[in-house]
């Protein structure tokens, strides 16, 4: 078989709408810019993911706890952690046909200067030296709250989920009884107003986020560094990321963000290049102490080996699930042409990822075996996600369930009634057929699926 390395976001993009992962927003309004809506098989993978993650970062761990945080919060939150101050982007407009542009995507644009280098060329429309100067544009989505909407209503849709774990380090430090290290990890919906949003759902001015902060001592707060930098690049591997699409970039200190002892992205090769994925940042001690500072309240966490007050270091994992979505899909698919010059569309993803883990399809209509295939399909979705379809041919259907990833097909044929009480598993990746009987169904699939 010939399979394509490398496939284009239209092919993404067209297979998304096609098969109900993704939607554009308000489409029977024209849509709405950088906006998505997510679809049947969309929810149900976006929701995998979260529980991978969830998994992984909570749940098989003993020092890591969980919180849900509110979305629109006490403005002095972001004063205090330096949003409404830093959280900018450089911003040009282009004189000639009014487009903006974040001035850092500029291949003219100098980090040291904070400043373009003329010449410049508008990609929008072609026009040379026609940017205005370069000025500051804060990110953060405002709003207001109660009936007047005047300064002292003022508040803004968070940005990110880090700093609901920061101004609740004392609460769950005091109900769980945690000793450091420990961690804090939530998942949830953040707001920016992207200058130049796109790429599909790569960058939005609505996503999900999940991170973790995790608390230390300040002597191990580099060590712990390096610890979740392999972790999460190790995450990805186990998920089914090809090693090849992977790698990490460390930002250079000059331009490492403001709270920032360092920072790891870990890359991906986007059909446009190599881009963010997830960044792993080592905060220092910069948060609680802000919050400290602005709240008046003592953040510090009693050492019991040194008998002493300290602000512990933070080191931050953070990523989106939109984007962990979208790698997926970039990296799952697959066009293979067998020896009769016929294409298979494939996602190879990986069984604790795919939106439909079985699918369960009887040979026909046939008013003999549709009865028992839906006597199957009762068993299997208490313990699977799954789909039924007997519409068309098996090959379309078993063609359609490649498209969107299904690891593993079910069988019902006449043989299942008349001889054996058996059905056949077929495998989505290698096309093989497993003749298994009834009783043993359940089992025999879910060793197959619980590989994560």
């Amino acid at each position: 078989m010939v399979v394509n390395e490398r496939v284009e976001m239209e092919k993404i993009v067209s297979l998304c709408k096609r098969r109900g992962f993704v939607f554009p927003s308000a489409e029977i309004y024209g849509g709405f810019a950088n906006a998505w809506d997510y679809g049947p098989l969309g929810v149900e993978m976006r929701r995998r993911i979260r529980d991978a993650w969830w998994r992984a970062m909570v749940t098989e761990r003993d020092d890591v706890a969980g919180l849900e945080g509110a979305i629109v919060t006490n403005p002095r939150v972001w004063e205090a952690s330096g949003h409404l101050k830093h959280f900018t982007d450089p911003l040009v407009d282009c004189r000639t046909c009014n487009f903006r542009f974040r001035a850092d995507d500029l291949p003219e644009w100098d980090d040291e200067a904070r400043a373009l280098r003329q010449p410049t060329t508008c990609r929008n429309c072609n026009a040379t030296n026609s940017f205005t100067e370069a000025r500051q544009f804060n990110m953060m989505l405002k709003t207001f709250i109660g009936p007047v909407e005047d300064a002292a209503a003022v508040a803004y849709l968070r940005p990110e989920t880090a700093q609901g774990m920061f101004v609740n380090f004392e609460n769950v430090l005091t109900t769980s009884r945690r000793k450091l290290p420990f961690g804090i990890a939530q998942t949830g919906k953040s707001f920016r107003n992207e200058i130049t949003p796109g790429n599909f759902i790569f960058r939005t001015r609505e996503f999900e986020q999940m991170e973790m902060e995790y608390f230390c001592r300040p002597e191990d707060g580099f060590r712990w560094f390096d610890y979740w930098r392999d972790e999460r690049y190790q995450w990805y591997r186990r998920i089914g990321i090809k090693e090849t699409s992977l790698r990490r970039y460390d930002h250079p200190r000059e331009k490492l963000s403001h709270y920032s002892g360092g920072t790891t992205d870990i890359e991906f090769a986007f059909p446009w290049g190599w881009g963010e994925l997830e960044g792993v940042a080592y905060r220092t001690n910069y948060d609680l102490s802000q919050h400290q500072q602005f709240s008046g309240r003592n953040l510090t966490y009693y050492d019991e080996e040194t008998k002493e007050h300290i602000i512990p270091h933070v080191v931050e994992p953070a990523v989106g699930v939109d984007r962990i979505m979208l790698i997926l899909l970039l990296d799952a698919y697959d066009e293979e042409t067998d020896s009769k010059g016929e294409t298979r569309t494939v996602l190879h993803l990986h069984p604790a990822i795919a939106p439909v883990q079985v699918a369960i399809l009887p040979l026909s209509r046939n008013e003999k075996l549709v009865p028992k295939a839906r006597e199957v399909w009762a068993l299997l979705r208490r313990h699977f996600v799954t789909q039924y379809d007997d519409a068309q041919s098996i090959g379309r259907r078993y063609r359609r369930q490649d498209e969107i990833g299904t690891p593993f097909c079910v069988t019902v044929d006449f043989q299942t009634i008349e001889e054996d009480n058996a059905v056949t598993i077929r495998e989505r990746d290698s096309m093989a057929q497993e003749r298994v009987p009834l009783p043993e169904l359940v089992d025999r699939l879910r060793e197959k699926t619980d590989v994560f």
